[in-house]
């Protein structure tokens, strides 16, 4: 099987190559190709391919697979309006290209697995919510997801189209951790706000299995939920996260405080989503790592 992946240099896409090397050959787009060959030195020529833009793919190489996982980290800078335009357009832009790509048969892959996220209900409360849940909160991220997704399906009914809504991929000193846990490790760590929100994760190992599961599941398609079973508050996660370290998870940040210095990206933080990948579940994956405990022991006790 032919892979062409977008994203393909970030924590997921990173994660998925190396996990998948041996048994698929890649493509990878990026805007830096010499970035990306330090990053996949370690993989034959022979199993992996960098191109820039869409049009240099080879009419030769036929692509069995396109798993799109393109996107500006959403937490790295202020949502000012500018910046916003970099949010969606570094998703939507290169999503519709894609969708023109498959739908004028310029590719004709067997299926196409899009990203977006949890963000996508915007904020929730307390409520257990799954992919049945169409009552969305009128947000930025909702706003954003929802018409990242939008672009995807129009791939429907040509090409069968999987929507993947992505918790907080947890993985050592990568992704969310990356940031998150250096203050818990100076002791200075702890809940946001009340910490009564919910908190919605996957370890990166599933994560990774999961998009694998749904690219062979022939009958997948349409949006699944790629979180943990168990989704916990951000007091719990925070308590655990500083256990790990020997610490306690004594300091609170205040809501205004977290504002102040973040802005409008404050609501992911202080507002949450309790989300199950009821889907995903049906559809008969299995999670390694169900529960945070064990999460969090994979990540720092290995």
């Amino acid at each position: 099987m032919h892979i062409l992946i977008t994203g393909g240099t970030g924590f997921i896409g990173q994660a998925f190559v190396n996990t998948f090397q041996a048994d698929y050959d890649f493509t990878v787009l990026t805007r830096d190709i010499s970035n990306a060959q330090n990053i996949f030195s370690h993989i034959s020529s022979d199993s992996i391919k960098f191109i820039s833009e869409l049009h240099e793919l080879p009419s030769a190489i036929h692509i069995d697979a396109v798993i799109n996982l393109a996107g500006s980290p959403i937490m790295d800078k202020m949502w000012s309006a500018k910046h916003k335009h970099v949010l969606e357009s570094s998703r939507w832009e290169i999503t519709q290209h894609l969708v023109d790509f498959i739908t004028t048969k310029t590719i004709t892959p067997d299926v196409f697995i899009s990203g977006s996220a949890v963000g996508v209900y915007g904020r929730q409360g307390d409520s257990s919510i799954d992919e049945k849940h169409l009552n969305h909160y009128p947000e930025y991220a909702s706003k954003l997801c929802e018409h990242w997704e939008e672009i995807a399906r129009t791939c429907c009914p040509s090409t069968r189209t999987v929507i993947l809504r992505t918790g907080i991929v947890l993985g050592k000193d990568k992704g969310a951790l990356q940031k998150m846990a250096l203050p818990f490790k100076l002791g200075l760590g702890g809940p946001i706000g009340k910490g009564h929100q919910y908190m919605s994760w996957i370890h990166i190992d599933d994560m990774v299995a999961a998009i694998n599961y749904l690219l062979q599941h022939e009958s997948a398609s349409g949006a699944f939920n790629l979180t943990s079973p168990n989704p916990v508050t951000n007091t719990d996660f925070a308590q655990k996260l500083a256990a790990c370290f020997g610490k306690k998870a004594r300091l609170t940040t205040p809501a205004l405080l977290l504002r102040l210095l973040l802005g409008e990206r404050a609501d992911l933080l202080v507002y949450g989503q309790r989300v199950l990948p009821t889907r995903l579940l049906d559809a008969g994956f299995t999670f390694s790592f169900d529960v945070l405990d064990q999460a969090f022991s994979a990540i720092y006790d290995a």
